[in-house]
């Protein structure tokens, strides 16, 4: 059954004129007239009586109606759906992210994306670094937010907004109230560290600050996520060196003291493969961007 000839059938039997209902749909009345003969043949059924001067439905007629208007609102649908998944307005997109992430932007462009595209599901996932760089690889997550500073050739990435490192101290500590503290003055104190098998940008990461302090830090504890190790020095189990960022955890008994010289970033990026570049991902990677180059 074409579908043409149900809309050339629903206007007809809406102006019950075969003058009118030809005008507007903008062609002759002989091919309308063919038509719903075609239609009629088709359904073995008499839809309209007509003569000369008359139009009217029957019984049969107003039935199909009513069935061929769901039939056309329908496809209508389908149609806008089509259009929507193309633009990449319509979907599902599974987003790998470290857990010291949702302190940083994270939070605040999954907010927009969901405000700009409500008919796309985000899932957001708690991943190491090294973990959602190996899924993306291959394919098993749409994207990523890591504390990284490099990534694989194969993947692409998006810097996200300046985070610097300061020393972590229980509130307690001799130098807790300090504005700022020298590394050298910790020398002798034990740290807590990121493992190093979890995310080795992190713990490379920080290995530099000491490097560069001159110090050899004294690994006491090795955490898997960065609130792990906030948690552990708010529990007297160490010191340790973490992302500004953290301070937005309010975990009680800490302080968080700026390293006395120069700035030291903590890196991060929003990354994805292109090679499994869906129109959502798209969308959500331009919001992302929107959003950082704000900050």
């Amino acid at each position: 059954m074409k579908l043409h000839f149900l809309r050339y059938f629903v206007v007809l039997a809406e102006e019950l004129h075969f003058g009118r209902a030809a005008s507007k749909l903008s062609i002759t009345q002989p091919p309308l007239s063919s038509a719903i003969k075609s239609l009629e043949d088709e359904l073995e059924v008499k839809l309209l009586i007509r003569d000369s001067k008359h139009v009217e439905l029957t019984q049969a007629g107003e039935a199909f109606l009513e069935e061929a208007r769901q039939v056309l609102e329908q496809v209508a649908r389908a149609s806008n759906v089509a259009k929507i998944v193309a633009r990449g307005m319509r979907g599902r997109l599974e987003i790998g992210m470290t857990g010291s992430q949702i302190y940083r932007e994270v939070p605040g462009i999954v907010r927009q994306f969901n405000a700009q595209m409500p008919d796309v599901d985000v899932v957001l996932r708690e991943m190491s670094s090294a973990d959602q760089v190996n899924e993306l690889l291959r394919g098993q997550i749409h994207a990523g937010f890591v504390n990284a500073s490099t990534v694989p050739p194969q993947l692409a990435s998006l810097p996200m907004g300046e985070d610097e490192f300061l020393i972590c101290l229980p509130q307690d500590h001799p130098q807790a109230q300090c504005d700022s503290v020298e590394l050298k003055q910790l020398s002798q104190e034990r740290f807590v560290m990121f493992s190093r098998d979890v995310a080795p940008a992190n713990y490379d990461n920080v290995i530099a600050i000491f490097s560069r302090a001159g110090i050899h830090p004294k690994i006491a504890h090795a955490a898997r996520q960065w609130l792990t190790i906030v948690a552990m020095v708010a529990n007297g189990l160490g010191v340790s060196v973490v992302p500004r960022s953290l301070a937005r955890s309010r975990v009680h008994g800490v302080r968080f003291i700026r390293i006395q010289g120069e700035q030291v970033l903590a890196p991060a990026m929003l990354i994805w493969n292109p090679a499994y570049y869906p129109p959502t991902l798209r969308s959500f990677i331009a919001c992302a961007e929107s959003i950082l180059q704000r900050q």
